[in-house]
């Protein structure tokens, strides 16, 4: 009590912020036509991808459980994790003393912060944007959305689930972009002693792409190639290559790695048409053998001439293979982390109890400066035992 007999202020720990009465600010009148728009968050990564939540005038609390607003069935969420409330057309967020944060650009905030329209907040696995949309617009970009999702659940139904035991392991992980991309991988068994793996990537984003590489992936993985040996890598890509010319694909061409492991000879043939390298990490990780071939990606040339290599591989050894989305990500200091710095972290020492492309996710996710990545992450780990 102060010496005037009034209650004195509640320390600074306790004083609770209040975004209705904080914010003084004048506003220009909205522009013809934009009467009809909208302030949204709309989740681009996450379980809920492509969930819209329109704000309005009372704020949105984001938690695990009820009473929130917007539940979110994720343990690394918080019952009552942060609050977006609209005031006077700026979108504030604000976190709600949650265990394990608010993230914008990967930078965890402590107080209140303004999110702009493009902006970007990350909650547990979830990341939500900021649109200001016509609602006419939004509800045109449902069906568009629509188109693909379903897209894309058809390309991870193609997808062939990891494998736990038997001589060769697979783990994966494909993430995908706010915006649908063309890479597709797979693996199987050839016969009981060949093993084919690969990775292709379409160019571009969009329906037009996913669906080209669904139609490459179809034919690799049904054979569906005659007079042509599923075990000779070469041969293979020469055959797509032919069948998939761009002139006839509506621009499209596309990259591949493809490469066939004898289990008798241990010995891992591979070709690589305009992709980036695959690493092939012995069990000791001295170094991250870099397999890759100077080949012109698919689709470019009729008269391109492909080659393969080998290479021997020692019990235990892991093959990486990746889309450029793992790589080419725009750091927090405003860099380009490389397929060089990727190396790197690959044969750092593994984390027990944490699946390689889960330890890897979390390194790349460690330096990036958007917690949405712009391309598809797509990461296959193969340990040949």
């Amino acid at each position: 009590m102060s010496s005037t007999g009034t209650p004195d202020p509640a320390p600074p720990s306790e004083v609770q912020p209040d975004l209705t009465t904080v914010i003084v600010k004048t506003h220009a009148p909205r522009k013809a036509g934009e009467e009809d728009r909208a302030h949204y968050l709309v989740v681009v990564e996450g379980e809920e991808r492509g969930l819209r939540i329109e704000l309005g005038k009372k704020p949105v609390v984001f938690g695990r459980t009820e009473p929130a607003d917007v539940v979110l069935p994720d343990p690394q969420v918080s019952r009552s994790h942060c609050r977006v409330a609209l005031v006077m057309d700026d979108v504030f967020l604000a976190d709600l003393g949650s265990s394990n944060g608010t993230f914008i650009d990967s930078g965890r905030i402590s107080a209140t912060t303004v999110l702009p329209v493009g902006g970007r907040f990350r909650i547990g696995s979830r990341v939500l944007e900021h649109e200001f949309r016509a609602r006419k617009e939004v509800e045109a970009s449902k069906e568009l959305d629509t188109d693909l999702e379903n897209a894309g659940r058809y390309v991870r139904s193609l997808l062939p689930p990891p494998i736990a035991d038997g001589p060769i392991r697979t783990e994966w992980l494909l993430l995908p972009s706010a915006r649908l991309g063309g890479d597709v991988f797979g693996y199987r068994y050839l016969d009981p002693d060949r093993f084919a793996i690969y990775l292709l990537d379409v160019s571009g984003h969009g329906t037009g792409p996913a669906m080209h590489a669904v139609s490459v992936v179809n034919v690799v993985r049904g054979g569906a190639m005659p007079g042509i040996d599923p075990g000779e890598p070469a041969h293979v890509v020469a055959s797509l290559n032919a069948m998939f010319q761009m002139r006839s694909h509506g621009g499209l061409y596309l990259t591949i790695w493809y490469g066939v492991y004898d289990l008798s000879s241990r010995s891992l043939t591979y070709c690589s048409a305009g992709h980036h390298p695959s690493f092939l990490v012995p069990p000791g990780r001295e170094d991250a053998a870099a397999l890759r071939l100077a080949n012109v990606p698919i689709g470019l040339t009729q008269t391109a001439r492909y080659r393969s290599a080998q290479v021997d591989v020692a019990p235990g050894s892991s093959l990486y293979v990746f889309s450029d989305g793992v790589f080419e990500v725009e750091t927090r200091a405003g860099g380009l982390w490389t397929i060089e710095d990727l190396a790197a972290r690959i044969l750092e020492p593994p984390v027990p109890g944490v699946p390689e492309t889960k330890r890897l996710l979390d390194a790349v996710r460690g330096v990036a400066r958007d917690p949405a990545f712009e391309d598809d992450f797509t990461l296959l780990v193969a340990t040949f035992d």
